[in-house]
């Protein structure tokens, strides 16, 4: 939804200059003055505070904010009275402003003609949107109404005058944004008043602004906020209709609430949450009753019992996950690559340059990497984070920046990471899979990048299979003998130092891991509590599905293993885990390539138990 829900009671500001009362004699010698504005206390109150509403005018206010939605169908074209649609723009112009600037103008369109011009900029715009989408969310998108330009009888254009109120308008010295932003406070009055009065409105944001500025013949200067649809509708729907066509969810309050510092969450009159903590507290079990209805289903379907293998047994899992059965079809999909780099580069157990990690996260978001081709093939979005690469990464659309530091340490001297970063990278997955499944994903994938990331990979697997470095190191990138037998040592020796505990996950992390499979970790345990299918990657991803394991064993209700790779470790993580690996090619790239290859068949599992027919429905004879 474009709304803005958060009350604002009055964004003027007070003078920096304004006055405090001296210290008089007999005061005592620590009163607060002017020079101390750090123990300052307020002034004691003279009187009681000012009333609030009673409790059915605060009720009606809040109503009100939670009824308001974004509306694209159902509006009729009964006109609105002129006495109601100034109702409505007096409730924007009492909006507040900083510096009580009032910078926003409104533009009400009643022609035909120009909705009509309006209606074909917004086209061209929906149009280039479509075909930057992946495949998975361009099919979504297809499906969703975004605009009701000529299904209403009045529009609104809203603007920003960043002119307005001089060169020094109070509260705008080091914030000049703060226009639009005023602008968008009276977007929310004029929103609000108008669902008070039965009037449904939609925002419309597909438009090249100077585009619309010079189609509506607007002076140049003027910023345009919002484009309004303003009209009668049939009924308010119950929530967002983006959230019913499955586009997104809405996000918890305690997600958003944080306590003094950014990422110390807690709702007032509660303790901090521990994300960690309270995700792990969030993941159960496969639903019994979703899962016997799934195999039951199996019996029914036109085909032998057992004939699809493997995949009845995936779609039983997703059924179990989702508590549905069928289940939801795994899409839109998206695969997180996790990047960063690692101190034990420096032991030589790769030919391959430090460097070669953050060009390839350009690469990535350039759209020029395997796990790009791959995931424009089967429609998944790609979503990158720079966890802990080495060098600086300039903002780039695509990349996420969540850099706990630049880089591991060397295991083989010390501890990798602290033990607080481990739990930072963690979180960065966690809060990865919160945001991707708020955004409409359905699966998430593992991937990731990071130049010498097997080595960790290795020593992760060695503590938690309990097997000899030497069955578990592969050669990664295709090194030779030679750095095999190094790579090797460099693991032994890492564990030989450390001596990590697998009864102590996260330690393992700190003492052996990467950022990368901190984060990865994360993402299981974020995906698995908010019952979403994981499907993993090679072995970095079971290096890390073998920590989440450990810190919560129900995680792999989850996880899919996509495909087996050619590292040894691999082969080890799965059976440790007691995975099948849908995809078997030999393939040692990462990135997520494996998981995208296997993401078709997850996603036909679950479309066969909604489209194929039982042997009752189809008149097949059952022997």
């Amino acid at each position: 939804e474009a709304g803005l829900l958060q009350q604002a009671d009055d964004m003027d500001t007070q003078g920096a200059d304004a006055e405090v009362p001296a210290a008089r004699d007999g005061d005592p010698a620590d009163t607060p003055t002017a020079a101390d504005p750090e123990t300052a206390a307020a002034p004691r109150p003279a009187g009681p505070a000012a009333p609030g509403y009673d409790d059915a005018e605060r009720e009606a206010v809040l109503k009100v904010m939670r009824e308001r939605r974004d509306i694209r169908n159902g509006f009729r074209s009964d006109p609105i009275p002129h006495e109601v649609l100034l109702r409505v723009l007096e409730a924007a112009h009492t909006a507040p402003s900083v510096g009580h600037s009032q910078p926003w103008d409104f533009v009400v369109i009643r022609s035909a003609d120009t909705r009509r011009s309006m209606h074909e900029l917004a086209m061209r715009q929906r149009d280039a949107y479509a075909k930057s989408l992946p495949k998975g969310r361009a099919k979504q998108f297809k499906e969703l109404k975004i605009e009701a330009i000529l299904d209403t009888p009045v529009n609104i254009v809203v603007t920003a005058d960043p002119t307005r109120g001089g060169r020094h308008t109070l509260g705008r010295h080091t914030q000049p944004q703060m226009a639009p932003y005023s602008s968008a406070l009276a977007v929310e009055n004029l929103w609000l008043a108008a669902r008070a009065e039965g009037l449904g409105v939609g925002w419309v944001s597909f438009f090249d602004e100077r585009e619309m500025v010079r189609a509506l013949g607007l002076p140049e200067h003027l910023e345009v906020v919002a484009y309004l649809c303003v009209g009668y509708v049939d009924e308010f729907p119950d929530e967002p209709e983006l959230m019913q066509a499955g586009w997104s969810k809405r996000r918890p309050l305690s997600w958003v609430v944080h306590e003094e510092t950014y990422g110390r969450r807690a709702l007032p009159g509660e303790d901090p949450h521990d994300l960690l903590a309270e995700t792990v507290a969030q993941i159960r079990p496969l639903d019994a009753k979703a899962l016997g209805e799934a195999w039951e289903r199996q019996k029914r379907m036109t085909k032998p019992a057992g004939a699809l293998g493997m995949l009845e047994i995936i779609s039983a899992q997703l059924s179990g996950l989702s508590r549905q059965c069928p289940p939801p079809i795994p899409e839109p999909a998206a695969v997180a690559v996790f990047a960063g780099d690692h101190g034990v580069h420096a032991q030589g157990v790769t030919p391959w340059p430090q460097e070669v990690t953050a060009q390839m996260v350009a690469n990535f978001l350039g759209g020029g990497a395997v796990c790009n081709a791959f995931a424009a093939q089967v429609g998944a979005e790609v979503c990158v984070v720079d966890v802990g690469v080495a060098s600086d990464l300039p903002a780039t659309p695509g990349l996420l920046p969540r850099k706990i530091r630049a880089g591991t340490s060397d295991m083989t001297t010390g501890p990798a990471m602290t033990r607080e970063e481990a739990k930072q990278a963690v979180e960065v997955g966690i809060e990865t899979a919160r945001d991707l499944v708020a955004a409409g994903n359905k699966a998430l994938l593992t991937g990731e990048m990071g130049i010498a990331n097997t080595t960790a990979s290795a020593a992760l697997i060695s503590v938690f299979t309990g097997a000899d470095p030497a069955e578990v190191t592969g050669r990664g990138t295709g090194i030779n003998d030679e750095t095999l037998v190094r790579k090797t040592d460099v693991v032994r020796r890492a564990l030989e130092h450390h001596r990590p505990d697998p009864a102590d996950p996260l330690g393992v992390l700190a003492a052996v891991g990467g950022f990368e499979h901190a984060a990865m970790v994360g993402l299981l345990l974020g995906g698995a509590s908010l019952r979403t299918p994981v499907i993993l990657d090679g072995v970095s991803a079971g290096a890390a599905a073998l920590v989440a394991r450990a810190i919560a064993p129900e995680v792999l209700a989850a996880c899919i293993a996509g495909h087996r790779s050619a590292e040894p470790g691999h082969v080890a993580a799965l059976n440790k885990l007691g995975l099948r690996p849908l995809v078997d090619l030999d393939l040692r790239l990462g990135e997520g390539t494996g998981a995208l290859l296997a993401l078709p068949l997850v996603q036909s599992t679950a479309r066969a138990m909604h489209e194929v027919a039982t042997f009752d429905s189809a008149g097949v004879t059952e022997k």
